[in-house]
């Protein structure tokens, strides 16, 4: 009795989901779930079509309401945060979206406030923007590799919770992913790389480092997440061992926390081109092409 009782708010409880997203209600995405059995590529490939189309939806309504938002994806050397992002933004108008991957600070930047390069490149009214690595680069990296000083450390902990206040006051929505993989699957990628000459340059001498230093970044993942996981801005992990799955439900997630609109304008009426008798195109041979090799 007490076995379909649960069953009947269960029910209840995913209506009331797909009550309050219908942009997402015809989505068939509860059909998955993180196993290890592989997506199929057409279940792939059909549901990240679906997704994609409701990410278009996503930028237009930004774009019409003015809003801005900011999506920030952190996680380990090789969990997926740039295939992720490439999936989000490939379809999206580069107008109005913009992937920030800032280097090593300059010298001129060390003597800055730390969130100062970080500032300048936050979005405007209709603009997403996705960082792939952020201003967490002290707690993880700077920390673990020494590039800071356990004060600067401290301060940011101190500090980050209230930046980020700050920001979501001024109007910006932010989201903040952590993307978890393995080390099993990580030393996976890592030779997957030095093996592709296609994808060695995603494998620096940092990434090597770090795998001597895989404790070291849990503690200062954990401690992150301890100071910075707040109830106005927190951190969403995400299983990235399968890197189909976690792309589908990362998008699927942004989409649900967003209470966007489908404001997607009409399809424009394409009139009959006009023919300009007196128009001569100039010879072929004038021009230089590129050669027909394919």
């Amino acid at each position: 009795m007490g076995h379909k009782k649960d069953k009947k708010n269960e029910k209840k409880e995913k209506n009331s989901i797909k009550a309050n997203e219908p942009h997402l209600a015809e989505l068939n995405y509860e059909e998955v779930e993180y196993k290890k059995d592989k997506l199929s590529k057409d279940f792939y490939e059909s549901e990240l079509t679906k997704l994609q189309e409701e990410l278009i939806k996503l930028q237009e309504w930004v774009k019409i309401k003015k809003e801005k938002v900011v999506v920030i994806f952190e996680g380990r050397d090789a969990a997926g945060k740039g295939g992720a992002i490439k999936t989000i933004t490939e379809i999206l108008n580069p107008r109005f979206c913009r992937i920030v991957a800032l280097g090593v600070p300059t010298e001129r930047e060390k003597t800055q406030w730390y969130f100062q390069r970080y500032v300048a490149h936050l979005p405007a009214a209709g603009e997403m923007v996705f960082f792939d690595r952020s201003w967490y680069n002290r707690a993880g990296v700077e920390k673990v590799m020494g590039f800071c000083t356990n004060e600067e450390y401290v301060e940011f902990l101190r500090s980050c919770p209230e930046f980020e206040r700050m920001l979501i006051r001024s109007g910006i929505k932010i989201v903040k992913y952590w993307f978890s993989v393995s080390d099993k699957e990580q030393e996976k990628r890592f030779h997957e790389r030095l093996e592709d000459p296609r994808k060695r340059w995603k494998l620096s001498p940092m990434d090597v480092e770090s795998r001597n230093r895989w404790v070291e970044y849990s503690k200062a993942k954990d401690e992150m997440f301890a100071h910075t996981d707040t109830k106005q801005c927190p951190w969403y992990v995400v299983h990235a061992d399968d890197k189909k799955r976690a792309r589908l439900n990362c998008i699927h997630h942004l989409l649900s926390l967003i209470p966007y609109e489908d404001l997607t304008p009409p399809p424009i009426d394409l009139p009959e081109r006009k023919d300009d008798k007196s128009y001569v195109r100039p010879p072929i041979t004038e021009q230089t092409f590129v050669p027909d090799l394919y």
